[in-house]
């Protein structure tokens, strides 16, 4: 069947409809990973978003569940080049078009994505319509795409009530998380990187602002345990269980949306409680100690983003996923400095906060699949953990 997506300044391109067969109007971004698209169509932080994947064939290696970062895909709309339909994988348990089907992601295949790409950058992210419908009319969906914003996301794909993640030499081992609200595969046995149980007897409170699943997968690897909390618990409640260690998540949305959040962010921010904080977290921290952010022309998001170290002069190569930065010429550098940016173009991704036990970093330190440079920054957090503990 025939599909078309429109973009809100009038561009059109016609392909074949794949997923569910039903309209859908978004934010249309791209992403440049070669590999990880059921990590893509699963992180939260897609939500109120359509991705166009840039890598030309998709789904050649089908979708395994243990791959998935969160119980269900958040994206709006997948677009592709060219969609591969019978997968070659001993691990895929289904084909990417049976998986968009079963959880109604609509999208649309055999577009130029190289030229959607290149119209995104030069103009900037914009509004769009996935529609099968051959007798749309440009007037009428025009204004609607326009009016459409992501809005308050956060609610959306934050947990319902909070939830225990045990760190243990099994979890260690094996890797895969059961809770309820993170992981629902039916395999139970994962290879993966064995971590030191350095974080054995460490509780840490992680607020879930719509949290990719590898978050608490990395610190349980690391013998932590964990308390998952919803996105607007009061930070009194999350103080009150008394964590050696509180972590923002990342999620999805404009940050200044999440005005009430922020509020309880600067509480977390003043108890003294080491913080480390990933992404959307990141840029709530600055929000709440004064700083401010601001919109990229199309984001980063990809696996191969280049992260310079501040201090070493080192540039790690990054998972990334965001349409918003914390702006360095609004800090205050008494509160909080740079530690990382961005080697291409020069925007904040990391923050070293000078009169607390806190760190952020923009990017994902727990990425995967993806380069797993970063995932030193958990073991940074246990030390500084450790050090409050002592202190």
């Amino acid at each position: 069947m025939k599909a078309f997506l429109i973009l809100e300044d009038g561009t059109v391109w016609e392909g074949i409809q794949i997923g569910a067969g039903r309209d859908m109007i978004s934010e249309i971004v791209f992403n440049t990973s070669m590999a990880g698209y059921p990590e893509v169509l699963t992180d939260p932080s897609y939500a109120g978003q359509a991705v166009c994947m840039t890598y030309p064939l998709i789904g050649n290696y089908g979708v395994c569940t243990e791959d998935m970062e969160s119980v269900k895909p958040w994206v709006d709309g997948f677009i592709v080049r060219e969609l591969s339909r019978t997968p070659s994988n001993f691990r895929s348990d289904k084909s990417i078009q049976q998986f968009l089907e079963e959880n109604g992601v609509p999208g649309i295949a055999g577009i130029d994505t190289r030229a959607l790409t290149r119209l995104l950058r030069e103009k900037g992210t914009m509004n769009g319509m996935i529609t099968t419908n051959a007798s749309y009319s440009i007037e009428e969906v025009l204004p609607r795409l326009r009016a459409y914003t992501t809005g308050k996301v956060v609610e959306k794909v934050t947990c319902r009530e909070k939830y225990e993640v045990t760190g243990t030499k099994d979890m260690a081992e094996n890797g895969p998380i059961s809770g309820s609200a993170v992981y629902t595969g039916e395999r139970e046995q994962r290879p993966t990187l064995v971590h030191s149980l350095n974080g054995a007897g460490k509780r840490v409170a992680l607020l879930d602002l719509g949290m990719k699943r590898g978050i608490a997968h990395s610190l349980a690897q690391r013998g932590i345990d964990v308390t998952v909390y919803p996105a607007h618990t009061p930070a009194e409640e999350i103080l009150g269980d008394r964590p050696d260690g509180i972590m923002l998540s990342n999620g999805p949305g404009d940050p200044k949306e999440c005005e009430g959040i922020i509020g309880e962010v600067r509480k977390l921010y003043e108890s003294g409680v080491p913080i480390f904080a990933i992404c959307l977290g990141h840029q709530l921290m600055a929000l709440a100690t004064g700083a401010d952010t601001y919109k990229l022309k199309y984001g980063h998001r990809g696996g191969n983003h280049p992260v310079k170290d501040l201090q070493t002069g080192r540039v790690y190569i990054s998972s990334q996923n965001h349409g918003y930065v914390v702006d360095m010429d609004r800090l205050d550098r008494r509160i909080a400095r740079p530690a990382f940016v961005n080697a291409n173009d020069g925007t904040c991704e990391g923050l070293t906060y000078m009169q607390r036990p806190v760190f952020t970093v923009q990017y994902h330190p727990e990425a995967c699949p993806g380069p797993q440079d970063s995932g030193y920054l958990f073991d940074r957090f246990i030390e500084m953990m450790e050090v409050g503990k002592n202190a």
